[in-house]
């Protein structure tokens, strides 16, 4: 049930994401926008930081420095590539996004680098988002033509 919770928590929060970027106006310099916005999220962390009860560790973030230095580059490039994907192209897109993350997050990371669990239930659910991404191309093609 938990996971259910965590992922709707998630899921909602990049709704809220892909509505801002889907419902803004397009800019000459997209970071402006990019930027505004992680500074506004910049100050929720802070906020929610200093409200937390458990004190600021600071061993912690030398110890997970590198881990920390690939989620920034990862927020990077998740933020500049979410901003283009919806503002250019929109948010029924997201499809073609969630396949790839499928690979990249739960095989690449998940399976491959961090050696998780994986049955053959998983490896069904991978086929059937691959047919469903095919089958997303084709209602696109309709679209188009």
């Amino acid at each position: 049930m938990k996971v259910f919770l965590f992922a709707l928590l998630a899921a909602v929060g990049n709704a809220l994401f892909v509505y801002g970027q889907r419902g803004s106006q397009t800019a000459e310099n997209p970071f402006v926008f990019l930027l505004a916005t992680l500074v506004l999220c910049t100050s929720l962390f802070l906020l929610s930081a200093l409200l937390n009860k458990a004190p600021l560790d600071t061993g912690y973030l030398s110890i997970n420095l590198k881990f920390i230095v690939f989620s920034g580059i990862g927020f990077y490039f998740t933020f500049i590539g979410f901003y283009w994907l919806y503002s250019q192209q929109g948010a029924t897109n997201y499809m073609v996004y969630a396949l790839l993350s499928i690979l990249t997050t739960s095989i690449g990371v998940g399976l491959i680098l961090f050696r998780e669990p994986f049955n053959r239930y998983h490896v069904i659910s991978g086929l059937l988002a691959v047919a469903a991404i095919l089958v997303y191309g084709l209602g696109q093609h309709k679209l188009d033509s």
